[in-house]
């Protein structure tokens, strides 16, 4: 397991596969910052609640100097279904083997309904133009978190 990633850090160096079938730097290297959120499944109630908020809040971080890229380990198939379906305005990594989850710490144990299994917990990362890592939200309650997340900037 890796050590907590907590603001002050210097963000982990990763390069993952991108719905638009581009291939995406983290930190990216393009003098803008990142918000980079975690979430589980793609077509999941709390999933495409998170993902709808980010897009729409899209221009606003865009006209802060942010990116917006959402993570799961879903396929990049997947990916595309959910921002078809969705109609997302923001591009989602995908993280099939699960390095990035590893680097970042949130490939983590869960229990539901008395079952205990490894997932992704929901948790953004504020990464600024720098490549440091500005805040981190863990456990995250999908109301009103991509608002606070742009307050923060």
């Amino acid at each position: 397991m890796t050590a907590a990633i907590k603001p002050g850090d210097s963000c982990p160096s990763i390069t993952l596969p991108v719905s638009d079938g581009s291939q995406t730097q983290i930190p990216p290297a393009n003098g803008r910052g990142l918000v980079l959120f975690f979430y589980p499944k793609d077509n999941t109630p709390g999933c495409t609640t998170e993902a709808k908020a980010f897009s729409g809040l899209k221009a606003a971080f865009d006209a802060k100097g942010y990116d917006i890229l959402g993570v799961s380990r879903d396929s990049l198939a997947s990916h595309q279904k959910f921002i078809e379906k969705q109609a997302l305005e923001i591009p989602l990594a995908s993280d099939e083997d699960g390095k990035a989850c590893e680097a970042f710490g949130v490939w983590v144990e869960k229990k539901m309904y008395g079952r205990t299994f490894m997932g992704i917990e929901r948790s953004t990362f504020l990464i600024g133009a720098d490549g440091d890592i500005k805040q981190v939200w863990r456990k995250v309650r999908v109301k009103d978190h991509a608002e606070t997340v742009l307050k923060e900037i």
